[in-house]
């Protein structure tokens, strides 16, 4: 704690420095509206995708089926509501990355963030990066990065905004956001209550989902004020409170509830100079879970982690070509549970970024950085990344990296069943990204090779329980294909957002493909909207998956392609300069599909959403 305190006293100070050089008045402040604005300055060799406030706010369904139809990042889901994993190219779960505002909120327990516990009306963009970025952010963010962001507007306004939903399976939807600012002041503030009986039908048997109900509240609020004309002062918190019954199978009917409460609060505080911007990150984040057995009995199992971490992030431009970075990131974790005991732990990385840009066409970055953590030894991590720019229809970028994962206190501690000679997993990547666009229609097509070595991965043992070891070597390889095409016509106008990714994922002892990985996943979504009235229709396709190692194509150990649909339409009841009143109809599952992402675990039949959407 010690060195927590200097590193805050130390950015502080740097901080408190550079304040005392003239700077620019506050017209150069637009950049200061968004915490991790430089994601996409820094990140020219990658693909990202943007998921802009239109689709996250209009979009009744939950997160992971928002990111499922619009991105290649494949999801597996305990039933509908129950634990939601992502992964990217062939990874899992634990190697995704989940950026809050700029910092890091994978759980510290199992390396994995649930997409069922993130509120999507709180956030104003969405950032999809693809590959490696553990230079930036740190262990885990092997595969891809999911980055999660709230902005603050600084122009006199006050807007506000009403959701009301209700659905099948007695689904009940509410939430609230208001947004106000002016010159020096910007605050929004939200929140969102959901519950389900979520007692949906096992399509093809005689059952329903009988212990499945959730319901959840998640609350936000985000304030910025600027201090003086070139120093500004953010906060940004979220807390989220959920309950939920635990689905069963096919084959066992489960009494399990489970409990979480998470809470993240995080201040920043930035000076902006003409050539340079300092910003010092200080948060605190807090991750509990409680597990009952029996739901109508007291006794439950636990596990807690508080993190505390300081952030100081130096932006300086050498010159109108090159610009340089410095990053120095503490942070100490502090857990207690019922099956891990009381582990913690030290981390600190510094890294260094360049950017060079030679003209307007081309631009090459590196980047290096190194952690120091109390209980492995980490290695000296680089990525090197640019793109150019041939013509206005043509460009190519291209990005290589060595990224890391360290294991997770359940990796290392969890009884019975963890392993406490596990080594941190390593892992190196290329990928060559072409970008061709023409008037209203864009076509990104990148290919990728991953090679990792001391994966991580929880198996049954001798002893009848399951507990983690490396496997040598795995690769992945294969190819993404994304489209989009937008086109008005007087007062109509078309929107198609397509994306298509061929996966190989295999243990090279082996040469077995890895479980729950789909060679094809594809998906495409059509919107239409003239004057008052808009409809959409949204269609995915996941091939098989293998369930187990031997790669095996049977109903016990793989399961199944499928094809998904969902449909919907919605009017302006009201719209004028100051009101906007929606009414819409969701259809998902049209074509009342049978479908599992997860063995035994069916996911819901057809089901209908109606909403209304109020902006004032």
């Amino acid at each position: 704690m010690k060195l927590f305190y200097s590193l805050v006293f130390l950015c502080f100070s740097t901080i408190a420095l550079k304040g005392q050089i003239k700077v620019d008045s506050v017209q150069t402040l637009e950049t200061v509206v968004l915490s991790d604005v430089k994601l996409q300055q820094n990140n020219y060799g990658f693909k990202t995708t943007t998921l802009k406030d239109s689709v996250l706010q209009n979009d009744s369904k939950s997160f992971t089926d928002i990111l499922r139809f619009n991105s290649n990042v494949y999801f597996k889901e305990n039933g509908y509501g129950m634990v939601s994993s992502p992964s990217f190219r062939g990874t899992n779960a634990s190697q995704t990355a989940v950026i809050w505002n700029g910092i890091s909120i994978n759980s510290q327990l199992n390396g994995q963030t649930d997409f069922n516990l993130i509120n999507v009306n709180n956030f104003d963009n969405v950032v999809i990066k693809n590959g490696g970025g553990s230079v930036q952010y740190g262990s885990g963010a092997i595969g891809g990065s999911i980055h999660l962001n709230n902005k603050l507007n600084f122009s006199s306004h006050f807007d506000n905004q009403l959701r009301l939903n209700y659905g099948s399976f007695n689904t009940q939807k509410a939430s609230f956001n208001t947004n106000y600012g002016s010159s020096k002041f910007a605050v929004n503030f939200g929140f969102q209550y959901v519950t389900s009986d979520n007692d949906y039908k096992y399509l093809g048997t005689n059952e329903v989902n009988e212990n499945g109900a959730f319901n959840n509240l998640n609350f936000n609020v985000n304030l910025g004020y600027f201090i003086s004309e070139n120093n500004i002062l953010k906060l940004y918190h979220q807390a989220f409170l959920g309950e939920r019954e635990l689905s069963g199978t096919l084959n066992t009917i489960s009494r399990n509830k489970y409990l979480d409460e998470n809470f993240r609060t995080l201040l920043e505080w930035a000076n902006i100079g003409n050539r340079y911007t300092s910003k010092v990150k200080v948060a605190h984040l807090q991750e509990l879970f409680k597990f009952y057995q029996n739901k109508d009995l007291d006794g439950y199992s636990y596990g807690k982690v508080n993190t505390y971490l300081i952030k100081h992030v130096l932006d300086y431009n050498l010159s109108k070509k090159i610009a340089l970075k410095s990053i120095l990131d503490y942070n100490y974790f502090e857990a207690d549970g019922s099956s891990f005991g009381s582990p913690n732990r030290n981390a600190f990385s510094a890294t260094a970024i360049a950017t060079y840009k030679p003209d307007t066409k081309s631009t090459i970055a590196f980047n290096i950085r190194q952690d120091v953590t109390s209980d492995f030894e980490s290695p000296l991590l680089f990525s090197l990344d640019g793109s150019y720019q041939f013509n206005n229809f043509y460009k190519i970028m291209l990005n290589a990296s060595k990224n890391f994962r360290v294991p997770t206190f359940n990796d290392l501690f969890w009884q019975p069943g963890g392993n406490l000679n596990l080594k941190p997993e390593t892992s190196y990547q290329v990928d060559l990204g072409h970008q061709l666009q023409y008037k209203w229609v864009t076509l990104d097509l990148n290919t990728y090779y991953i090679k990792n070595e001391n994966l991580i991965q929880w198996k049954p043992s001798n002893s009848g329980f399951w507990s983690p070891i490396n496997i040598d070597q795995t690769h992945s390889y294969g190819a993404e294909l994304g489209l989009k095409l937008n086109k008005t016509f007087g007062s109509h106008t078309i929107t198609l957002n397509g994306n298509y990714s061929y996966t190989i994922s295999e243990d090279l002892e082996t040469n077995k493909q890895l479980i729950y990985v789909p060679k094809h996943k594809a998906n495409v979504s059509i919107a239409y909207n003239v004057k008052r009235l808009s409809f959409y229709y949204q269609h995915m396709f996941n091939d098989m998956v293998f369930t187990t190692e031997d790669n095996i194509i049977s109903p016990l150990y793989s399961l199944p392609k499928y094809d998904l649909g969902n449909i919907g339409i919605s009017y302006q009841l009201i719209q004028n300069k100051n009101h906007n009143l929606r009414l819409g109809l969701d259809i998902n599952n049209l074509y009342d599909t049978p479908y599992q992402n997860v063995i035994f675990r069916p996911m819901p039949n057809r089901n209908y959403n109606i909403q209304l959407h109020y902006k004032f």
